[in-house]
């Protein structure tokens, strides 16, 4: 067996041409085989695939085979690769993954483009679109947002449609927005507390700043944003592409999302069922239910990102995060409580 890189270099350059003639192909290449998610020191022939596949779906032609010339091989799911741009430019066509914002926030970022009423609206937090409240149905959406140099009227790209209102703690102050001391988004400062629940509550949809659900726990911080021209937005995201559906979070997911700040990162679901204390600034702390959380792969700014599987089904909404975790809302409940569909 080959046992060093000069070796495994021979075997790929004679190998690559029948390699890439496999199903989803995108990249070839030499590293360490995974094994049971954990990266081994056994180097191996790598193929990246656009997605992974069950082997039950693919013909015996189509497999990448277990090892060439004695040289183990291994597939990873990379995703469709793509050449990077900055998310905190401006874009016409919008397309998630960018920045976007309330005309009286920083920046967050756009998550994605979803239909309603035969109508394409831009989708992000409530913190993002509608100021963590303070919005008021009818304000002008930026992008990029203020923070990147969004300025209106020249980058006015629609309005604040409809969000569903925070519920913050009844000690924890007014319920207002727009005091956070956090330099992205206006918003989240942190995660205070993350533990497991099987808790769930009913959230109501209103079209009027602050208008309080009876519910004291939250299952969302979503809004919507519609555009002054339908030609102005992508069904794309950022270095991810299209959706391709709806999915449920589940345990050990693997994860991407495309956002604002920090770009294409990956991760894996390690909670479900989660109740998540957050804070939106200076005494304006709100209490989710039914979270999904994973490690670290946001930062700020990264508010209101898509997150999505390996075959690019949406999963999750994000929202807050810590130094070493990021929360998400699972998008069954978003887009029930705004009554919308994937675009």
């Amino acid at each position: 067996m080959a046992n060093n890189i000069q070796d495994l270099r021979q075997t790929l350059k004679a190998a690559k041409q029948d390699l890439w003639k496999r199903p989803n192909v995108v990249a070839t290449g030499i590293g360490y085989k995974i094994s049971n998610g954990k990266q081994t020191d056994q180097l191996a022939l790598i193929c990246s695939v656009s997605s992974k596949k069950a082997k039950k779906s693919l013909t015996q032609s189509e497999l990448i085979p277990g090892e060439i010339q004695g040289i183990p091989t291994d597939v990873y799911p990379t995703g469709t690769i793509y050449a990077l741009q900055d998310p905190t430019g401006r874009f016409r066509p919008a397309k998630g993954g960018i920045s976007i914002g309330h005309i009286n926030i920083t920046a967050g970022t756009l998550g994605c483009i979803v239909t309603k009423n035969n109508k394409k609206y831009i989708l992000s937090n409530n913190h993002v679109l509608a100021n963590s409240n303070d919005g008021d149905i009818g304000d002008a959406i930026l992008q990029p947002g203020p923070y990147d140099g969004g300025g209106y009227p020249d980058d006015h790209i629609a309005n604040l449609s409809e969000f569903i209102p925070i519920q913050f703690d009844s000690d924890s102050g007014d319920g207002g927005g727009g005091d956070s001391t956090c330099p992205i988004a206006n918003s989240i400062a942190g995660v205070l507390n993350i533990f497991a629940s099987a808790a769930g509550s009913a959230t109501r949809l209103v079209a009027k700043k602050k208008v309080i659900a009876e519910a004291a726990e939250n299952l969302v911080d979503c809004a919507l944003a519609e555009p002054l021209n339908q030609d102005d937005v992508s069904t794309e995201i950022l270095n991810i592409g299209t959706i391709a559906g709806i999915n449920e979070g589940t345990l050990g997911m693997s994860v991407k999302k495309s956002g604002r700040t920090t770009g294409f990162t990956t991760g894996t679901i390690q909670q479900i069922d989660a109740t998540v204390q957050v804070s939106y600034g200076t005494n304006k702390i709100a209490t989710f239910v039914d979270q999904l959380v994973t490690g670290y792969m946001s930062a700020g700014g990264d508010s209101g990102s898509a997150v999505l599987d390996n075959d690019n089904k949406i999963v999750g909404l994000l929202y807050a995060g810590s130094n070493n975790s990021m929360i998400m809302n699972r998008i069954q409940n978003v887009f029930s409580a705004l009554n919308v569909t994937v675009a």
